[in-house]
């Protein structure tokens, strides 16, 4: 049993984010919509200040608050890469704010406090500490859907995105009310001891877990819970949408492999059907729904459905090297989303109104060279093809379906890569082959999107990012051998 101040020690990245989050609360209180860039800036330190105590070389295990919480190299390894996205969500969104006239202070606030909730939800360690930290980080989501509340489109998105998450959070609390009825704990160590390898089938507790797992699949946007993706993102800002589509997917990513291969590991042979329809059903729902889609921000949203549909393969496989290469992918495509959002959020027309629509990008290639060039190389890493980052991401959750005689899946995969590959490259077409739209687009994302963009896309096409690769693969197999 831990102590108040071993607590308060191993949970250190939660209390800096929560005491943080409410010291700029009050400061913008006080101070006004004047003080977005400074409480933006006081973000980043926040966050640079929780990933200095996030210190865990070892994958050993620290239980706190009387065991909800848990620190390990799962946990470390995923918040990591929450608050690079969370970085960048912040940063990068100011000179889009101020363009469109909704540059206010509680934006950095509820960054910082959907970032509290992830690292909660990736370090819960019990039924009750997931869904603190879920909804923590969901009520943040909603108030950003619709933080542009002047626009129709932001207040439609906000509203979908509460409604259909409300419905999401009862389906989750119906599951975890199951599953301790049935089992007597919300502790995952006792949920696995209770449902373990050669007990009897726990039908009360199966019917709990498909519950739960449907509650966690809202959240990553897998098949059939997908629907509120698409009209969020392109409703909701496009920096917001970045953050959407980056930190929270980590975030519950992460949480769903610890959920399934911890406190439910004895009943893989269960769940492993439902991740497995999931799967199919993302990968090839998310492939042929961005065929038709007009406006990027909506396209984005269903490769990002087809994305998690590729790293629920891995989660399929149940195996460490399945989990390893899940935490390898989400890294890659972390890095790959931001990316081809930081593009979009660099798109404006001569008047400085965001530029969204497929066809109005023709052109760019000629009138934006380095704009066009970095927005190809995402699109064709997102689609897979090598050398490219994204065709290695991929390999990895395919080896691992294939080492857990899975291949079928994995075939299937291929199969809706070869799908997707088609509109990614149509992107590329539009941008380089076609004759130049009407509209006059503009690079108008200050400095630091256009560095940090550049930056981005350099690491998938130069040697220097390959070097990479190898750090990154034993960090994800560190990672996932704490769930072993």
């Amino acid at each position: 049993m831990t102590t108040l101040l071993q607590s308060l020690a191993i949970g250190a990245p939660e209390v800096v984010l929560g005491a943080g989050a409410l010291a700029l609360l009050m400061i913008g209180v006080f101070r006004g919509d004047s003080a977005l860039r400074g409480l933006s800036w006081g973000a980043v330190i926040l966050f640079a200040l929780a990933a200095l105590t996030i210190v865990d070389d070892t994958p050993d295990r620290q239980l706190a608050w009387n065991s909800l919480y848990v620190a390990d190299a799962l946990s470390a390894y995923l918040k990591i890469l929450i608050l690079v996205g969370a970085t960048a969500s912040v940063l990068l969104a100011v000179p889009y704010l101020e363009r469109v006239k909704a540059d206010r202070f509680e934006y950095p606030v509820l960054i910082v406090l959907s970032t509290l909730g992830m690292f909660v939800m990736v370090s819960a360690n019990n039924l009750m500490a997931l869904y603190i930290g879920l909804e923590l980080m969901s009520l943040s989501a909603y108030v950003l859907a619709a933080f542009h509340r002047d626009d129709e489109r932001s207040t439609e998105a906000g509203l979908k995105y509460f409604v259909l998450g409300a419905l999401s959070s009862g389906l989750l609390l119906y599951g975890i009310s199951l599953v301790y009825g049935f089992v007597g704990s919300t502790d995952f160590a006792s949920i696995a001891a209770g449902l373990g390898a050669g007990a009897d089938r726990n039908m009360g507790a199966l019917i709990g877990l498909v519950f739960v797992l449907a509650g966690l699949a809202f959240k990553v946007s897998a098949v059939p819970f997908h629907m509120w993706t698409p009209d969020v993102y392109e409703g909701a800002p496009t920096p917001v949408a970045a953050f959407f589509a980056s930190a929270p997917k980590v975030a519950a990513m992460g949480l769903f492999l610890r959920v399934a291969l911890d406190a439910f590991s004895g009943m893989v042979a269960d769940w492993r059907q439902i991740i497995v329809f999931m799967a199919i059903a993302s990968m090839f729902l998310g492939a042929f729904g961005a065929i038709g889609q007009a406006n990027i921000k909506r396209l984005l949203a269903y490769s990002s459905i087809n994305n998690i549909g590729f790293v629920l393969i891995g989660l399929a496989a149940a195996t460490a090297a399945g989990a390893s290469a899940v935490l390898f992918y989400l890294a890659i495509y972390l890095v790959m989303t931001l990316g081809a959002f930081l593009c979009v959020l660099a798109l404006a027309d001569a008047d400085g109104a965001p530029v969204e629509a497929l066809d109005d990008l023709a052109g760019l290639g000629s009138s934006r060279p380095w704009l066009a060039t970095a927005l190809c190389i995402f699109m064709l890493s997102l689609a897979g093809l090598p050398p490219l980052f994204g065709f290695m991401a991929k390999l990895a959750v395919f080896n691992a379906a294939v080492d857990a005689d899975l291949w079928p899946l994995a075939i299937m995969g291929v199969l809706a890569s070869v799908v997707a590959a088609y509109y990614y490259l149509r992107i590329v077409k539009i941008l380089f082959f076609d004759p130049p739209a009407g509209v006059v687009v503009a690079g108008h994302g200050g400095v630091a999107i256009n560095t940090a963009m550049m930056a981005a896309a350099a690491i998938f096409c130069s040697p220097a990012g390959f070097l990479l690769l190898g750090p990154l693969s034993a960090a994800a197999r560190q990672a996932a051998s704490s769930l072993f």
